[in-house]
C-alpha cells in the first residue's frame, strides 16, 4: 500500500473496497471503455440506466444533447467493431453511466477501475494492474473531469474528454493522463473576444453560473478583456439549482433581479458562461419581462444545446449567438442518433423504490424523439468530439496491439502502455487529421453559429470560423439575422465614437465611457497612438483647434525688404561712413592737442572696433543659423565693451589729470609710468572675454523657433531660447562701465571746455543704459519678430551715440576751429582754469 496516496485510502475503507452499484448499460467486448455522460438531472441516487428510461419526463429532465453524445459513443464503437481493418478480430465494448451531473463521479471511477469481482485492490505497485476498462471517454464538467482525473491518474488509465475546456488541464504533470477533443477555454474565449471585437460592440454583460466553469471562464474572459477596449458593464451570477431542479424563494428573486438589472444597463451584449442546468429558469424569467433586442452569446457549454433552444418564445428576446466545436459530419449517425429499445428488452424493476438519478419509465422514448429533428439539421455538433475521442483509443489499441490487416495479438493492455500510444496518434478521421499537442489538446477549428427556428432550416447556422492555430476569427458571414427592427446589429457601446480631432476624457472607472473634447490648439489627436490624449504639433507645425493634423508655421525673420530693416540699415552705413571719417580724421591730425586731449592711441583703440561692429549689423538679417547667432552673442558686445572701456578709462584720466595729480602725485607718476590707461583697458577686455567665453559654453548659440505671441500660426526665427539671458549677463559689464563713464564725466563737468566731454559722454551714456535695459525688458515679454529689429536698432543707435557723441565734437574742432587745435590755446585754457582754482 506504500504506492496509494494516503488520502485515497478513506475512501477506499469507507467503499469497502467494493463496487457493488453499477450501470448495466453494458456492450461486452475484448476491451471496454468506460463512457461518462451527463444525462440526467434529478439526482436522488445511483442505480441501473436501463436504456435512458425516466418517469414524468419533462424536456429539461432528460439531457437531450448528452444522450446525443452517448450515441456518438455507440455509433462509433459499432462501426470500429464492424470494421475490419482497424482491430481486425478484436471488439470494443463500452460501459457507459450518468453521472447526473456532479453527484455521481466516484462510484462509476471505482466501478471502471475495479476488476470483473468488483473489487478494487490496494497494491503497492500498479504497473500490471488490469482495470475493468481501457480507458475513459468524459465526463463533460470540468468540475467532474478533476474529481474523475485525481484517480485515473493514479492509475495511469487514459482519459479523454469531450467537453471541459478549463485551461488547468493543460499542466501534464497534474493532469498525466487527461487528453481533449475540444479546443481549451483560452482559445474559446480568444474567439469570442474577437467577435465582440468584429461587429465594434465595447459594452457587454457577463453572465456566469455559481460554479467552477462560471466563475473559472468568466475571469478568463475579464483577463483577456484588459487587452482590448472592451468594457463589462454588469456581472452577476446565476444560481444553479438543486438536484431537484427546484428554485429556492430566494433563488427566484435573485434571478428576478438579475433580469431586472440587465433591462436597466445600457450595454445589449450579454456573454453567458454557464451550465445548461442553471439557464432554464433564467430565459424564463428573461422572457416573462419581456426582454428584447439582446445579443446573447452562449459559451460551448449550451450554444448547441436543443432543449433551451426548444424554450417558448426565446427567439423574442434577441439574437444568439454561441461557440462551438467545428461541425464535421458523420456519415450515418443521423440514422442512428434517436435509438429504438429492442423488442423482449429487460422489464423494468418494479421493486426498486424511491426516485434514482437514472429512474425508470415507458414514456421518455417519446420526450427524445421530439428532438430527432432538431439534431439531425444541426448536424453532427459536438459528436465528433466523442466519435473521435473513441477512434482515438482504438487507433492506440491498433499500434499497441501491433495489429496488421487481419489480426491483432491477444495481449493484455495495461492502461500506463496504452496512455503512451495515445500520445503518439496521429490519423485522419472523416478528413480531420486527429493528433494530441504537448498540452493533450486536439487542434480543432471553432465555429461562431447563430440560433435560427425557421423549421425548414439548420437550427445552429455557422456564421464565422475560428482557427486556433492563427487565432483569428475568419469567413464572418454577411446575411446575420437580428433580431431587431431594421435587422442591423445591435449597438452596444457605453459612449459614441468621437468626432475626429476629438480626444476622449473617462467618465467613471471604464475606458470605454468618456466625453468628446476637441483638441486645443497646437496639438492633433493620433488615434493609433492615443484616444485619450493630444499629441504636441511640432515645433515648426500648428493646429487649429479640433484638428486632425497639423500644418506647416509661416516662417518669419527679420527681412532685408521690410522698412524698418532698410532704416536702420541706412543708419548703420551712415555711422560706419561717419566712423570711417573720423579715423581718416583723427589720422591726420594725430599729434595735435584735440587728438591727443581725446585720449591720443585710445582713439584708434576705440574706432577699429567701432568699425567692426557696424560690418557685423547685416548678421542681424535674415534666416538666422549657428554663426549669425554667435556673431550676434560675441563680436558686437566684444566690440562695444572695448569702446565703453576706452571711454571710461578715458573719463577717468581726465579727473585724475585735473584734480588727483595734486592730491595722489605718486599714484598719479605710476599710472603714467606703466601706462595705466592700456593695462585697465586690457584687463577689462580680458574680463569682458571671459563672460562672453562662459555665455557661449553655458548657453550655444544655435538656431530657434518660437510662436509669435500675436499670432501662433507664424513661427519665429531667432538664436537659441538663451540668448535674452546672454544678453543680460553680457550687457551688465557694459552698463557698469557706462555708470563709472556717466560718474567720471560729471566729477569733471567743471574742467576747461577742450578737455570737458561731459555733455556728449554723459548723453550717449544714458542713451546706452535706458536702450539696454528697455530692450533687455522687451525680449523677456516679447519673442516676436520684432525682437530682432529692436536688437538690431539698439546696436546701431548705442554705436551712434559712441561715434557721434564722442569723436563728433572732436571732429569738429579739429574741421572748422583750427585755432583751437594748438598748444597755445590749450595752454592757455589750462593757465585760465588754474587761475580760477586758485
Amino acid at each position: 500500500m506504500g504506492t496509494v496516496v494516503s488520502w485515497m485510502l478513506p475512501l477506499l475503507l469507507l467503499m469497502q473496497l467494493e463496487v457493488r452499484e453499477s450501470s448495466d448499460f453494458h456492450l461486452p467486448g475484448d476491451y471496454l471503455l468506460g463512457g461518462l455522460f451527463t444525462l440526467h438531472a434529478n439526482i436522488k441516487g445511483i442505480s441501473h440506466l436501463n436504456y435512458m428510461q425516466v418517469p414524468q419526463c419533462k424536456d429539461y429532465e432528460v439531457k437531450v444533447l448528452g444522450y446525443n453524445l452517448m450515441q456518438a459513443m455507440r455509433f462509433a464503437v459499432e462501426e470500429i467493431n464492424n470494421d475490419s481493418h482497424l482491430l481486425p478480430g478484436v471488439s470494443l465494448g463500452y460501459e457507459m453511466v450518468d453521472v447526473c451531473y456532479l453527484t455521481n463521479n466516484i462510484q462509476p471511477v471505482l466501478y471502471f477501475l475495479a476488476k470483473e469481482n468488483f473489487n478494487l485492490p490496494i497494491q503497492q505497485d500498479y504497473s500490471s494492474y488490469e482495470p475493468r476498462v481501457v480507458a475513459v471517454i468524459g465526463p463533460d464538467t470540468s468540475e467532474s473531469v478533476v474529481t474523475v482525473s485525481n484517480l485515473l491518474s493514479l492509475f495511469l488509465l487514459p482519459q479523454i474528454t469531450y467537453s471541459a475546456i478549463s485551461n488547468q488541464f493543460r499542466d501534464k504533470s497534474l493532469f498525466p493522463a487527461l487528453f481533449r477533443t475540444i479546443p481549451s477555454g483560452e482559445h474559446q474565449i480568444k474567439a469570442m473576444i474577437q467577435l465582440i471585437t468584429y461587429f465594434g460592440w465595447n459594452w457587454v454583460i457577463v453572465i456566469l453560473s455559481n460554479d467552477d466553469y462560471g466563475r473559472e471562464n468568466s475571469q478568463l474572459f475579464n483577463e483577456k478583456l484588459a487587452e482590448q477596449k472592451i468594457c463589462v458593464a454588469l456581472q452577476e451570477s446565476l444560481p444553479v439549482p438543486l438536484g431537484n431542479q427546484t428554485l429556492l424563494p430566494q433563488e427566484k428573486r435573485r434571478l428576478e433581479a438579475i433580469v431586472d438589472k440587465i433591462q436597466n444597463s445600457s450595454a445589449k451584449v450579454v456573454v453567458v458562461f454557464s451550465l445548461d442546468l442553471a439557464l432554464y429558469d433564467f430565459f424564463k424569467e428573461a422572457i416573462s419581462q419581456n426582454i428584447v433586442g439582446y445579443v446573447w452569446i452562449a459559451s460551448e457549454s449550451w450554444s448547441v444545446d436543443p432543449v433551451i433552444h426548444s424554450i417558448p418564445r426565446i427567439q423574442q428576446i434577441g439574437t444568439f449567438l454561441g461557440i462551438c466545436t467545428q461541425n464535421i459530419p458523420i456519415p450515418g449517425f443521423s440514422d442512428f442518433r434517436v435509438w429504438k429499445a429492442p423488442e423482449g428488452r429487460p422489464a423494468a424493476d418494479k421493486k426498486r423504490s424511491g426516485p434514482t438519478c437514472n429512474q425508470e419509465c415507458d414514456t421518455c422514448l417519446d420526450t427524445l424523439k421530439s428532438y430527432s429533428t432538431i439534431l439531425t439539421r444541426s448536424g453532427d455538433l459536438v459528436a465528433y468530439n466523442v466519435y473521435s475521442a473513441v477512434y482515438t483509443v482504438a487507433h492506440a489499441l491498433h499500434r499497441l496491439l501491433g495489429c496488421n490487416g487481419t489480426s491483432c495479438a491477444r495481449d493484455t493492455v495495461y492502461p500506463w502502455k496504452l496512455l503512451q500510444e495515445i500520445r503518439k496518434v496521429d490519423f485522419t478521421l472523416l478528413g480531420q487529421r486527429i493528433y494530441f499537442d504537448k498540452n493533450g489538446d486536439l487542434p480543432m477549428g471553432l465555429e461562431i453559429i447563430q440560433w435560427q427556428w425557421d423549421v425548414d432550416h439548420n437550427p445552429f447556422k455557422k456564421i464565422a470560423f475560428y482557427n486556433p492555430a492563427q487565432q483569428y476569427l475568419s469567413n464572418v458571414a454577411t446575411n446575420i439575422s437580428w433580431n431587431t427592427p431594421n435587422n442591423s446589429a445591435p449597438f452596444s457601446v457605453c459612449s459614441n465614437s468621437c468626432q475626429l480631432g476629438q480626444r476622449k476624457k473617462p467618465m467613471g472607472l471604464h475606458i470605454c465611457c468618456f466625453e468628446c473634447i476637441n483638441c486645443p490648439a497646437g496639438t492633433y489627436l493620433n488615434q493609433s497612438a492615443d484616444d485619450f490624449e493630444c499629441q504636441s504639433c511640432p515645433q515648426n507645425e500648428w493646429s487649429h483647434e479640433g484638428d486632425t493634423r497639423c500644418f506647416r508655421r509661416h516662417q518669419r525673420f527679420l527681412q532685408w525688404r521690410e522698412p524698418a530693416t532698410m532704416l536702420v540699415a541706412l543708419l548703420a552705413g551712415l555711422g560706419f561712413l561717419g566712423t570711417v571719417g573720423a579715423l581718416a580724421v583723427f589720422c591726420a591730425h594725430s599729434h595735435t592737442p584735440v587728438v591727443r586731449s581725446a585720449g591720443g592711441r585710445l582713439c584708434f583703440l576705440m574706432l577699429a572696433p567701432l568699425l567692426v561692429a557696424y560690418c557685423a549689423v547685416p548678421v542681424y538679417v535674415g534666416r538666422p543659423s549657428a554663426a549669425t547667432c554667435l556673431c550676434r552673442q560675441v563680436l558686437f558686445n566684444l566690440c562695444f565693451t572695448l569702446c565703453m572701456a576706452c571711454i571710461t578709462v578715458r573719463s577717468f584720466q581726465i579727473v585724475c589729470v585735473f584734480k588727483m595729480a595734486r592730491r595722489l602725485p605718486r599714484a598719479y607718476a605710476c599710472w603714467v609710468r606703466y601706462g595705466g590707461a592700456y593695462v585697465s583697458v586690457g584687463l577689462l577686455a580680458l574680463l569682458k572675454a571671459a563672460i562672453v567665453t562662459a555665455n557661449v559654453l553655458l548657453a550655444p548659440s544655435g538656431l530657434a523657433a518660437r510662436s509669435d505671441p500675436a499670432d501662433p500660426r507664424v513661427l519665429v526665427l531667432g538664436c537659441n531660447g538663451h540668448y535674452g539671458r546672454a544678453l543680460l549677463l553680457n550687457t551688465s559689464l557694459d552698463l557698469a562701465l557706462s555708470v563709472l563713464a556717466f560718474g567720471f564725466s560729471y566729477a569733471g563737468k567743471e574742467l576747461p571746455t577742450s578737455y570737458n566731454e561731459a555733455k556728449f559722454i554723459t548723453l550717449s551714456m544714458t542713451f546706452y543704459f535706458v536702450s539696454s535695459v528697455f530692450l533687455c525688458t522687451f525680449m523677456s515679454v516679447y519673442q516676436g519678430v520684432l525682437v530682432t529689429t529692436f536688437d538690431m536698432a539698439v546696436t546701431v543707435l548705442n554705436l551712434l551715440g559712441v561715434s557721434a557723441g564722442y569723436f563728433g565734437p572732436k571732429c569738429y574742432v579739429i574741421l572748422f576751429y583750427p585755432e583751437r587745435n594748438t598748444p597755445a590755446y590749450f595752454n592757455s585754457v589750462i593757465q585760465g582754469y588754474t587761475m580760477r582754482r586758485e
